[in-house]
């Protein structure tokens, strides 16, 4: 059991992914920290609290007023694009036309999808149809 584990740990893939977690958390700090200081500023400038993240909606209620957060929202989700933008245009696409190089280079030709049964059927008719018209 130990000589498994062992041998799992000293895989390439399960350092690999440590280091892509841990680069990972450290790149969505530095994204979190431009969103939350740069652009959740300027955004704010236009909301009634001057400042997105602590933007509320208050909704009455019968006993108390339910404050709803809908700057923090916004400032998770604009977070996340932001993340997912500066992912694929740093990482994913890049890596796409590197990837396509390298097919190219090699001589690589996309595969032939196969042809469906529809197209079987015809093809086995119009030759049966050839051989008893002989």
């Amino acid at each position: 059991m130990i000589q498994g584990f062992k041998e799992f740990i000293s895989r390439g893939n399960v350092i690999d992914l440590a280091v892509a977690v841990i680069i990972g958390a450290a790149f969505a700090a530095i994204v979190t920290a431009v969103v939350d200081n740069l652009v959740n500023p300027l955004i704010g400038a236009f909301v009634p609290s001057g400042d997105l993240a602590s933007w509320v909606i208050p909704i009455p209620g019968l006993f108390a007023t339910a404050n709803l957060g809908i700057g923090g929202i916004i400032s998770a989700i604009i977070n996340f694009l932001a993340v997912a933008a500066v992912v694929y245009f740093a990482l994913v696409l890049p890596m796409n036309k590197l990837a396509e190089r390298r097919k190219a280079k090699l001589g690589v030709t996309e595969d032939v999808p196969a042809p469906t049964q529809e197209e079987l059927l015809a093809e086995i008719r119009d030759l049966l149809a050839k051989q008893s018209s002989r």
